[in-house]
């Protein structure tokens, strides 16, 4: 069973995946906790698992999967491209290790759901990557709609826009990416609407190019109908130079705006709350926002609980992709 990994209350991570947000954003923030470190890393590359070694003192280097998931490591950081979520998830669940996994969880939800369903029959706990949802201010606008104090949703309005031209990152390749920035950055909105709102009833939108011309879209806009109640907006793009990227919350007692958290970094996110009979209010919190995840995740993974993002909803954010991408390419033909 997975909880017998930790009596020594540490974990020790391995990284497989080499790239700009492992050595940027995950491994920085690893040396922040208590109860992690990194043990092993993985890359196809091995001269660049080498180099990212050295920079941050990690023992042991591997070019060959399978060997690095027999090495020393209670739990994997898959942050490899998305083509190779799927073998090495499914790699790492036979090997009995607990599972954190960039989004989007695969490229197809047919390989989705064979990833949930090995890790179930391994016991092992899988995550995912939908940083946004951990931050403090993101749960306190939760809990403000679960406890009722701003009354029946009306609609969520989220914005993930950047500029990122076309070059030789995997994103543009569609056969590792899946799509461009639906895949990328329209899986985070689409989470955090679900998120805030439910359970998606059904989800319509568009899926293009505007600007970059590439392999991969370049923008995407879609409205969605929640089961519950209410609708919500989002739009996402790789062709922004400047743009407001906020969260909107509008219902029948009040509203919510977060400001600063989606697509930035050196400002501190804000939360807005007016509330019906009651003064404005707003929140301040700076913080390292892969920190609040690895917490979160190793917390989840110490206790062997559910993490707070899971492969269900890695699948169920994929599959409303692919619902929108199919009505997008139908009408088209």
């Amino acid at each position: 069973m997975v909880e017998k990994l930790y009596r020594g209350k540490k974990i020790k991570w391995g990284i497989a995946g080499c790239g700009r947000f492992a050595e940027n954003s995950f491994l920085p923030a690893v040396r922040l906790m208590r109860r992690s470190t990194v043990a092993s890393l993985y890359s196809r590359d091995f001269n660049r698992a080498k180099a990212l070694a050295e920079k941050f003192g990690v023992q042991n280097t591997f070019d060959n999967y399978d060997d690095f998931l027999k090495s020393d490591i209670d739990a994997v950081f898959v942050a490899s491209s998305n083509a190779h979520h799927y073998e090495q998830v499914i790699k790492a669940a036979k090997a009995g290790k607990n599972i954190l996994c960039e989004k989007p969880l695969a490229i197809t939800s047919v390989q989705a759901e064979e990833m949930v369903r090995v890790c179930k029959e391994n016991y092992v706990l899988l995550a995912i990557n939908y940083v946004h949802r951990f931050h403090p201010l993101v749960l306190k606008a939760k809990e403000l709609i679960v406890d009722q104090r701003l009354g029946k949703l009306v609609s969520i309005d989220v914005h993930f826009n950047i500029d990122f031209p076309p070059d030789n990152n995997f994103r543009f390749k569609k056969e590792l990416s899946g799509g461009g920035a639906l895949r990328d950055i329209g899986t985070h909105m689409i989470d955090l609407l679900r998120y805030f709102g439910g359970e998606i009833e059904s989800i319509d939108g568009v899926v293009g190019n505007l600007i970059y011309q590439s392999e991969v879209d370049d923008f995407a806009l879609g409205t969605v109908k929640f089961i519950k109640s209410g609708y919500g907006t989002f739009n996402v793009s790789f062709n922004n130079k400047k743009a407001f990227n906020r969260i909107e919350i509008l219902c029948h007692k009040g509203a919510i705006a977060i400001d600063n958290l989606i697509g930035k970094k050196l400002l501190a996110p804000k939360l807005t709350i007016l509330l019906e009979d009651e003064t404005r209010k707003s929140f301040r919190k700076r913080g390292n926002k892969m920190v609040y995840v690895i917490k979160s995740v190793q917390k989840s993974f110490l206790k062997n609980e559910t993490p707070h993002a899971t492969g269900e909803d890695g699948l169920i954010n994929l599959k409303l992709m692919e619902e929108l991408e199919l009505k997008c390419l139908q009408r088209k033909s």
